[in-house]
C-alpha cells in the first residue's frame, strides 16, 4: 500500500497499511544491524554522470571514509550516491544502499555491499539516522534538501545527537547560507547555534575530517542512543 493510499485509507484498511508500515521498519532495522562500525550517510543529485565532479567528490569521501574503516550510506542510486557508494568499495568501506519504490524506478547501483529498497519515505529516514555519526550533503534537489532540513530538525528538537552536517561546495550553498542567516536567523526564527550546525567545504578530505573527528570526541563523552527508538 502506498503513502496515497495509507492516507485514503478507510477504517478496514488501517490495520493492514499498520502492518505493513511496522514490517518496513522491522526489515529496515535489520538492515541497519548489518552496519557493524561508524558510520556516515551521504546525499546529493542522482542526475550527475560518472566524472562529474560532484560525483569525483563523492567518490573521495568515499574512499576518505573508507580509510577510517567505516560505513558510508547512500540512497542506492545514480550520481553523487553512485560515486560515494563506489568510493567506498575502492576504500574498504562498508558500502550501503538504502534505495527507495518509485514510479520513475531508480535502480540500486553496481557499487553496494548492503543493498535494501523502501516502499516509504519516512522509514527509509529513520534508517539513514539510525546508524549515522554525520551527514555529507552534496548538491542535489528537492530529496536531498529534505534529508537536509530533516537532519537539522531533529538535531535541533534533540531527537538525535548533535552530529556533524557537512555541505560539500561551498558556491552552491552559499545563498541558501546567506538567506537563512540575513531572513530566518535575524528574524528570530532559528538560534545562532542552529546556523553553526552546519560546516561548508569544498574538500573532499576536510569534509571527512570534521565527521570523524566530532566521533572521536564524542567517544569520549558518556555513551548514548543515536536516535529515539
Amino acid at each position: 500500500m502506498d503513502d496515497r493510499r495509507i492516507l485514503d485509507a478507510y477504517e478496514h484498511e488501517i490495520s493492514d497499511a499498520v502492518e505493513q508500515i511496522a514490517r518496513e521498519f522491522r526489515d529496515g532495522f535489520l538492515q541497519v544491524e548489518r552496519i557493524d562500525r561508524p558510520a556516515v550517510s551521504v546525499f546529493g543529485s542522482a542526475r550527475v554522470p560518472d566524472g562529474h565532479p560532484f560525483y569525483e567528490a563523492a567518490r573521495a569521501v568515499g574512499r576518505g571514509f573508507g580509510a577510517h574503516g567505516w560505513a558510508v550510506v547512500t540512497g542506492g542510486g545514480p550520481g553523487v550516491m553512485e560515486g560515494a557508494n563506489r568510493g567506498a568499495k575502492e576504500g574498504g568501506a562498508l558500502s550501503v544502499g538504502f534505495n527507495i519504490d518509485l514510479p520513475h524506478e531508480q535502480a540500486p547501483n553496481p557499487y553496494l555491499d548492503i543493498c535494501h529498497t523502501f516502499e516509504h519515505f519516512y522509514a527509509r529516514k529513520v534508517c539513514f539516522l539510525k546508524p549515522s555519526e554525520g551527514f555529507v550533503i552534496f548538491p542535489g534537489g528537492f530529496g536531498t534538501l529534505d534529508e537536509l532540513y530533516e537532519a537539522l530538525t531533529l538535531i535541533q528538537t534533540g531527537k538525535v545527537f548533535n552530529f556533524p552536517v557537512v555541505l560539500y561546495h561551498s558556491d552552491h550553498w552559499g545563498e541558501m547560507l546567506d538567506w537563512l542567516r540575513e531572513e530566518v536567523l535575524s528574524d528570530g526564527l532559528v538560534s545562532s547555534a542552529d546556523i553553526d550546525r552546519l560546516h561548508v567545504t569544498d574538500d573532499p578530505a576536510e569534509a571527512v575530517e570534521i565527521v570523524v573527528e566530532c566521533y572521536l570526541e564524542r567517544c569520549s563523552l558518556p555513551e548514548g542512543p543515536a536516535i529515539d527508538d
